[in-house]
C-alpha cells in the first residue's frame, strides 16, 4: 500500500518465506505484479494446503504471522524461533495431531509417508532457523536500517473510459491526497462520457465518481486533503471529498492550473489566452484578485504552487502559449518583492518536502536542490524520471504527494518517435511511412499521392511533406519557431499551417507544397490561430483561434486572386463565436457543410451546419467526439472517440436538412492520441477510405524521496 514500514512487516515477509518452504507454491499467485498485490490485500492465505505432517505450533505461527492487521501479528521475530524450536523438540506430540484436527485413521494412513515428509519438514525448518538468525542480526540495534529503495507499480484505475491524461490544459490528471490515502484523477466513467473526477482509496480497489464534477480538469488538494478544487464549464470548484455537491468559488476562461494555500486562499491561472498572470481568491469564494503581472517577454503564466508557509509563490513563465521547453521557472516572494528566476528551460516546477525542486524538460522530470529559505537552487539538476506524458499547452503528467509517493502517467517527450501506419475498416494495418518520427496531424494532398505532416525532429516543430510511396520527406518549413497542423489546398498547390514566431502568437502562413517560392503570412493576430481546412473552391480557409471573451471560435479567411494574378488574404471573419470551445472546422467535399466540435453540451461532440449559413445544426456524435473527417469517396462523416476508436456516420442531403445516420464503429482498431494542440488531428482519411494514423496505466513510485537524496543529495548552505 505504499505506507511506511517497520519490522512487522518483515514478519509477515517471514511467513510469507515458511510457508512457500513447506509447500513449494506462492502465497499468493497472478498473471501480473498487479493481480498478486491486489490478492495480497483482499484475500486471506489458504493455509490448507500446508502439509498434513505440519505441526500445529508451525501452523499456528504461520497463521500469526500473516495476520494482515500489524497490531495483531507476531509482535518480536525472536517469538518465531522459540516456536520452531519446540516443534522441532516433540514434532510427534499428540497435542499437535489434536490441534491439527487430524484423526486416527488419518493418522495411520498417513503414518507410512510420515517420516519422509517429516525429515524434508525439518531440513526446511532448519533452514528457516538460519534464516532467523540473518534476520535477528540485521534487526540488532547496533545496525543502521538500509535506505527504502523506490518501489515501481503500473496500475489500472478501474474505470473503463480511461484516464483523461491526453486533454488538453487538463494539468495532472491524477493527484495524490497530502497523507498518501487518496488518489483523485480525471476519467471517463465509459468511452465518450464526459470527463469526470473519480476518487481511489488507496487500500482499495474500487473507484468512485464525485458527482456534479462533469468537465472536470486539473484537480488540486486541500492542505487537509479534505476537499479537492477543479475547473469545470468556465468555473473554478471545490467539492468535499466526504459528501456534498461542488462549489463554485469564481468564473475563469480556461484554468490551468491551481494550488490551495494554507492560508485558505487558492493561486490559479484562469485563461489559456496570451497576457495571462495569476490570480488569487479566498478558497469559500468570492472575487479574486490579481496576485502577479508578466515580466517583459512573457506571455502567459502557468501551474502555480504556493511554496510551504505562503512565503512565495512558484510558477512557470512563457514567451509563447503553448510552447515551454524555453519556459522559466520563477519565484514570486510574497506579499511582494522582486521575481527571480530558479530554473531555465523547464516547466510543471514543483517543490517537494525533501528539499527538491521538480521540473519538465523535454519529456524527463528532472529534480534539483532547492532552499526554500534563501528561494534558490543549490546543486545541479538531474533526470530521475523517464518517459513522463506531456501535453501540449496541459503540461506534465505527474503530481507528488507530501509524504513521497510519486504518480505519473507514462509516455514520451510530448510524443513519442514512431512510423505512420495504414488502418483500414477491417482493422488490419500495415506501414504507410516506415521511418520514425515525432509526428502530427497528416494530411492527405486530394491525389492522395503526398503526405504533410509536423514534426519535432530538432526543438522546433516543422512541417515535411512525404512522397508515402518510396518512403521519402523532405522538410517544407526551417525559419525559427515552430510550424503546426499542415492542411493542403485543394489544388496540392500549397500548404497553410501554423506559425508560432518567438515573438507573437501562432498565425497563419502559406507557401507551395514543393518548396519553391517565398512564405507567405495570411494574418497577423495577438491571438493564437490554428488551420483546419480549405473549401473546395480554394476561396475560404476554415481555422480556430482563441479569443479572450469567447474561448476557441471558428473563424473564416477569404482568399481573393489566383496563382496567376497572385492571392491576396481578405478579413477573417467568425463563422460561430460563443462561450464554447470550438474547434476543427471541417469543409464537406461539395463545400455545402462544415462539421466542427464543440463542449457546447457540457462534453465534447461532433457537429454539422451549412456554409456559408444561416441554417440550423445536427449533432452528430451519440457519446461524445472529436476529429470530425469526411470521405472524398462516399456520403460519409467520420469521428474520433475518447477511446481512440473512429466511427463512421452516414449521410443524406434533402434540400436543405442534413439527415445522418446512427454511429457505428468504422474499425475494431484504436489508434494513439498524437497532439501538440487542442486542435492536432491523430489521423487523416486517404481518399481511397484508408485512414493514416499510429496504433497503440499509471505508474506509481513509492520511497520517491529517499531516491531523490540519493541522487541529488541536499546540502545546507
Amino acid at each position: 500500500r505504499g505506507k511506511a514500514a517497520d519490522k512487522r512487516a518483515d514478519i509477515w515477509a517471514f511467513g510469507v518465506v515458511l510457508f512457500e518452504m513447506l509447500t513449494g507454491r506462492a502465497l499468493f499467485a497472478g498473471e501480473t505484479t498487479t493481480d498478486i498485490i491486489a490478492a495480497v490485500v483482499t484475500r486471506e492465505p489458504d493455509l490448507g494446503v500446508l502439509p498434513a505432517a505440519t505441526p500445529a505450533r508451525v501452523r499456528d505461527l504461520i497463521t500469526r504471522c500473516l495476520i494482515k492487521d500489524p497490531k495483531q501479528r507476531l509482535r518480536d521475530i525472536g517469538e518465531a524461533r522459540i516456536a520452531i524450536d519446540r516443534a522441532i523438540a516433540n514434532p510427534e506430540s499428540r497435542t499437535s495431531y489434536d490441534e491439527l484436527g487430524i484423526t486416527t485413521g488419518e493418522r495411520r494412513t498417513s503414518n507410512a509417508a510420515h517420516g519422509g515428509r517429516r525429515a524434508l519438514t525439518w531440513a526446511w525448518l532448519s533452514a528457516a532457523i538460519v534464516g532467523l538468525g540473518i534476520v535477528v542480526f540485521l534487526w540488532s540495534p547496533w545496525r543502521t536500517a538500509p535506505t527504502s529503495s523506490p518501489v515501481r507499480l503500473s496500475a489500472q484505475l478501474g474505470v473503463d473510459g480511461g484516464l483523461a491524461s491526453g486533454v488538453i490544459g487538463s494539468g495532472a490528471a491524477a493527484v495524490l491526497s497530502p497523507d498518501d490515502t487518496l488518489l483523485v484523477f480525471v476519467a471517463q466513467r465509459t468511452p465518450g462520457a464526459a470527463s469526470q473526477l473519480f476518487v481511489r482509496h488507496m487500500d482499495q480497489l474500487t473507484t468512485a465518481a464525485l458527482p456534479g464534477t462533469d468537465n472536470a480538469l486539473s484537480p488540486f488538494f486541500s492542505p487537509d486533503g479534505k476537499s479537492v478544487a477543479f475547473f469545470a464549464d468556465g468555473k473554478l470548484k471545490k467539492i468535499a471529498l466526504a459528501g456534498g455537491g461542488p462549489v463554485t468559488l469564481c468564473d475563469v476562461q480556461a484554468g490551468r492550473g491551481g494550488s490551495w494555500a494554507e492560508d485558505g486562499t487558492i493561486v490559479f491561472s484562469p485563461s489559456n489566452v496570451p497576457g495571462t498572470s495569476l490570480w488569487r481568491v479566498s478558497a469559500a469564494g468570492g472575487k479574486p484578485q490579481q496576485v502577479t503581472t508578466l515580466a517583459d517577454g512573457e506571455n502567459t503564466q502557468r501551474f502555480p504552487q504556493v511554496l510551504p508557509g505562503g512565503k512565495a509563490i512558484l510558477y512557470m513563465g512563457a514567451n509563447v502559449t503553448g510552447q515551454y521547453e524555453d519556459a522559466n521557472l520563477v519565484v514570486q516572494p510574497l506579499p511582494s518583492g522582486p521575481r527571480k528566476v530558479v530554473v531555465r528551460g523547464g516547466y510543471n516546477g514543483r517543490y517537494l518536502p525533501s528539499g527538491h525542486l521538480l521540473y519538465v524538460h523535454g519529456g524527463s522530470v528532472f529534480a534539483v536542490p532547492f532552499d526554500l529559505d534563501r528561494l534558490e537552487a543549490t546543486g545541479q539538476a538531474v533526470p530521475v524520471i523517464d518517459g513522463v506524458s506531456t501535453v501540449p499547452g496541459g503540461g506534465a503528467q505527474f503530481a507528488v504527494s507530501a509524504h513521497g509517493t510519486l504518480v505519473y502517467t507514462p509516455g514520451q517527450a510530448g510524443l513519442n518517435t514512431v512510423p505512420i501506419d495504414w488502418m483500414d475498416r477491417d482493422g488490419k494495418t500495415r506501414p504507410l511511412r516506415t521511418t520514425p518520427a515525432n509526428w502530427t496531424s497528416p494530411s492527405f494532398s486530394s491525389d492522395g499521392r503526398r503526405l504533410a505532416f509536423d514534426s519535432n525532429e530538432s526543438g522546433q516543430a516543422d512541417v515535411w511533406v512525404a512522397d508515402w510511396q518510396r518512403d521519402t520527406a523532405s522538410r517544407l518549413t526551417s525559419s525559427p519557431g515552430n510550424h503546426w497542423e499542415p492542411v493542403w489546398t485543394p489544388d496540392g498547390q500549397r500548404i497553410v499551417y501554423g506559425a508560432g514566431r518567438r515573438e507573437g502568437a501562432m498565425n497563419l502562413f502559406w507557401q507551395r507544397s514543393d518548396g519553391s517560392g517565398e512564405v507567405q503570412r495570411l494574418t497577423e493576430s495577438i491571438s493564437p490561430q490554428y488551420p483546419s481546412s480549405w473549401h473546395p473552391s480554394g476561396r475560404f480557409l476554415a481555422f480556430s483561434q482563441v479569443n479572450a471573451q469567447t474561448s476557441f471560435d471558428l473563424m473564416i479567411l477569404p482568399m481573393e486572386g489566383n496563382e496567376t494574378s497572385g492571392w491576396k488574404p481578405g478579413k477573417p471573419y467568425a463563422f460561430l463565436a460563443s462561450p464554447s470551445r470550438e474547434t476543427n472546422a471541417m469543409f464537406s467535399p461539395d463545400g455545402r457543410w462544415i462539421a466542427y466540435q464543440s463542449n457546447e453540451r457540457g462534453r465534447t461532440d461532433v457537429s454539422v451546419r451549412p456554409f456559408p449559413g444561416p441554417g440550423g445544426k445536427w449533432t452528430i456524435s451519440t457519446t461524445g467526439g472529436s476529429l470530425p473527417t469526411w470521405s472524398r469517396s462516399r456520403h460519409e462523416l467520420l469521428y474520433a472517440t475518447a477511446t481512440q476508436q473512429i466511427m463512421v456516420v452516414p449521410y443524406t442531403v434533402n434540400g436543405d436538412s442534413f439527415e445522418a445516420e446512427k454511429p457505428r464503429l468504422w474499425s475494431p482498431r484504436s489508434f494513439m492520441t498524437r497532439t501538440r494542440s487542442e486542435t492536432s488531428r491523430s489521423f487523416d482519411l486517404h481518399p481511397d477510405g484508408q485512414t493514416a494514423a499510429q496504433q497503440g496505466t499509471v505508474v506509481f513510485v513509492f520511497n520517491f524521496f529517499e531516491e531523490l537524496r540519493r541522487v541529488a543529495p541536499v546540502t545546507k548552505r
